[in-house]
């Protein structure tokens, strides 16, 4: 006679995902002017240096937080001014690139920066698994949630026009020890409906120093252009503004309006408003 099977061991439930945003935190995400009526959404990647209070700074002190490491320095002040003079909406990442960098995808080794230019980020090493799906699930996921539901609205209610996603970054003056010449930057990979404009227009000024895909590359940083623009087909550009230049509110007014103009003049093309895949 066979001996009684014994029965299987109970399986351990999973062990619960640990809340990353607590109740004092601020959001993952701000979406300006909501109601805006133009074709075109705007996004701002990096508008924060915010950093959740579970995470205790990163191990970071606050000068370090306030440098461009954490953020896009100014870029979120012409992001809102831009939202206002197009009458766009604007999506605004909420927390610092350092919790989890909403350009990179997740997994990336740059989407969670243990090193950043000279300076080492404690939080971020050794991260388990829990800890990084948290930042993923609540800070970068949402984010991008945002600006899918954004684009939807427009495109539903755009009358066949698809709209635009342009992306308002800034860049450090001095990256290991170069001098950075440009004034602004104009970042594109393969859709050129919105970059070759926009170049074209800025290069009018004999003033301004313009890089196309500098001082980053289009073709090898962008995953909100590729993933939101790009994938859909829908017109999209990256434009990187030099953040000494934006270094108070008259320079973000400034910088804001140089953009502004070009865009106003540019944005006036129906043609842009197309589905077209490169």
């Amino acid at each position: 006679m066979n001996d009684p099977v014994p029965p299987p061991s109970p399986v351990p439930p999973p062990s619960p995902v640990p809340c990353l945003l607590g109740p004092k935190d601020p959001p993952p995400f701000t979406v300006v002017n909501p109601d805006g009526r133009f074709p075109l959404v705007l996004v701002c990647d990096h508008a924060s240096n915010a950093v959740p209070a579970a995470l205790k700074q990163l191990g970071l002190g606050q000068g370090e937080l306030a440098r461009h490491i954490a953020w896009d320095i100014g870029a979120a002040g012409v992001t809102r001014r831009l939202a206002a003079r197009l009458d766009a909406p604007a999506v605004l990442c909420g927390y610092s690139r350092l919790v989890i960098d909403c350009n990179r995808p997740p997994g990336d080794p740059t989407s969670i920066a243990e090193l950043s230019d000279g300076t080492f980020v404690l939080g971020n090493r050794a991260l388990g698994d829990a800890a990084v799906e948290a930042r993923v699930n609540e800070v970068f996921w949402p984010y991008h949630q945002a600006i899918t539901q954004m684009l939807a609205q427009h495109w539903r209610h755009g009358h066949g026009r698809a709209p635009a996603l342009i992306a308002i970054h800034s860049f450090t003056p001095t990256m290991n020890g170069f001098r950075r010449p440009w004034h602004l930057g104009v970042l594109w990979n393969r859709d050129s409906r919105l970059a070759g404009p926009l170049l074209d227009r800025f290069r009018v000024d004999p003033e301004l120093c313009v890089g196309d895909n500098e001082p980053y590359s289009g073709r090898e940083v962008g995953f909100t252009m590729d993933t939101h623009g790009g994938a859909a087909g829908l017109p999209h550009v990256e434009v990187e503004i030099r953040q000494d230049l934006l270094a108070d509110e008259v320079g973000r007014e400034r910088w804001a309006t140089v953009v502004g103009d070009v865009l106003v003049a540019v944005l006036r093309d129906e043609t842009l408003y197309a589905v077209k895949h490169y």
